[in-house]
Formats: C-alpha cells, sequence, structure tokens
C-alpha cells in the first residue's frame, strides 16, 4: 500500500529526516515514535503530499506521491483548530466531500454514517464548541473516514486528551481500521499507546530522523485496555521499545555535545 524509499527532507541546512525506507502493508497499522525533534511530522507531511521530499520518493497504491493524493485522510492533534466553529458537526464532516460528490443530500448521508460509526449519530446538528474534546476529536475522525480513504494518517491524534479518554479514542481506532480496513499510519510519542494499537512499531533516531528499529507487535487480537496491558508480552515490548526510544534520545544529546 505504501512504499517510502529513501526518504529525506531539509530545510535550509537543517536535515529532519534522512534516507528513511519503510513499507507498509495493505490494511496495517503501523506506529512511528521516536525522541522529540526527530521528525515524525515532517515525514507524516511528506507522505501526505503537503511537503516535498528533497530527496527520495513516496509511492501510495502504486502512483508517486507529487500533491496530497485522492483517498489519503488526516487527523491532526489540535482538533480545536481543525473544526470549523461556525458550522454545525455534520457539515464539518461533509465539508471535505464537497470535492468529490456532487449534491448536499449524498454528501450529509455519507457525513452521518461516518459519525455512526464513531458513535456520534445523536449529535450532527450541535457545533464543536457544544463538544467536549474527546467528541471534538471524533469530529475530526468521522470527517477524515466520510472520505473513505485507503490510508489514515494521525499526527499526535490523542496528545492532549486525557487517559481515559485516550484509551477510548485508540480502542475507536482499532475497531474502525478492523470494520474498514484502512491502512494506518500513527505517529504518537506515547509508547504505550504505540505497542497497544499497532501491528509494527518504528522507532525513528534523534533528529535527523532515521529508522533506528522496527519491532513487530504480535498481541492477541480483539485488544482490550486491561487485559492486553496485563499480559508479559506487552510489558517486554513498551520495554523494548522504551529503550530503543531512549538510546536515540541519549544518542541526539551526546552528537550535540
Amino acid at each position: 500500500m505504501l512504499e517510502i524509499a529513501n526518504l529525506t527532507r531539509a530545510f535550509g541546512s537543517h536535515q529532519a529526516i534522512a534516507d528513511i525506507t519503510l513499507r507498509v502493508a495493505d490494511g496495517e497499522l503501523v506506529a512511528i515514535v521516536g525522541p522529540s525533534g526527530c521528525g515524525k511530522s515532517t515525514l507524516l507531511r511528506c507522505v501526505a503530499g503537503l511537503l516535498r521530499p528533497t530527496a527520495g520518493q513516496v509511492v501510495l497504491d502504486g502512483t508517486l506521491v507529487t500533491r496530497v493524493p485522492d483517498r489519503l485522510a488526516v487527523v491532526f492533534q489540535d482538533y480545536g483548530r481543525s473544526l470549523y466553529p461556525w458550522l454545525s458537526v455534520a457539515d464539518n464532516v461533509a465539508l471535505p466531500l464537497r470535492r468529490t460528490r456532487r449534491g448536499r443530500a449524498p454528501r450529509r448521508e455519507a457525513a452521518l454514517q461516518a459519525l455512526d460509526s464513531v458513535g456520534l449519530a445523536g449529535m450532527a446538528s450541535r457545533y464543536p464548541w457544544q463538544l467536549s474534546g474527546g467528541m471534538q476529536q471524533r469530529v475530526a475522525i468521522a470527517r477524515a473516514l466520510a472520505c473513505d480513504p485507503v490510508l489514515l494518517l494521525m499526527d499526535e491524534p490523542f496528545g492532549s486528551l486525557d487517559a481515559q479518554i485516550r484509551e477510548d479514542l485508540e480502542d475507536l481506532v482499532l475497531r474502525v481500521r478492523a470494520e474498514r480496513g484502512i491502512t494506518i499510519l500513527l505517529v504518537t510519542h506515547d509508547i504505550d499507546e504505540s505497542v497497544y494499537t499497532a501491528d509494527r512499531v518504528v522507532v525513528l533516531t534523534g533528529g535527523p530522523g532515521r529508522v533506528r528499529a522496527d519491532v513487530p507487535v504480535r498481541l492477541p487480537a480483539p485488544r482490550d485496555q486491561i487485559a492486553t496491558r496485563e499480559l508479559r508480552e506487552f510489558a517486554h515490548l513498551r520495554a523494548e521499545v522504551g529503550r530503543l526510544v531512549r538510546g536515540a534520545a541519549r544518542t541526539k544529546k551526546g552528537e550535540a555535545a
């Protein structure tokens, strides 16, 4: 589904990511972790076609990415800025469909179906400012799903939410992925979240970001916030990924010194 080959992105003399090569299979959920400033968000923006690589390439479903691809959706961390406060919840979800679907009725029907899939069927007529933070992020996820994406990019989507809501949304993403077979690339700073949600965890080095490790996650499905986190395998994977991230951070500090 997604092939990243020797991807490098520089901003002037500063390299954010360097020589990243990564493949993501159809229907796979891959989490990207690494120390602060390692280029995780830059990588995601290159995949989305929002940034042009300095070197290397991104191929999505057999097509070279030179602009924002069709059937690609992004969920950002800052849900407060990604929703229009003067539009209803349903109209926020339907907004991107103006490019692909003619007629208000078909767009609204798709929006209502997407809201139902994230547990917000009764909130269509409300406005974002009338919802909690967790509900607003569900609206952002519904907007992405309404586009029927083959690839969903998530940039620290739960970073500003409290622990309980975060866990609920992690389970929502896993359920939607299972129901729709969507390929997901998830950037997160939370190691527990990466292990709980992903099929693989890719660890980047300190900036410039390079692939330090690609860790397979073979935890049983369906996953459960209590039972899965109690597993010995979960604790082992969390510790392994944690050591890799901390090692990358120490290497970066050593190089800076």
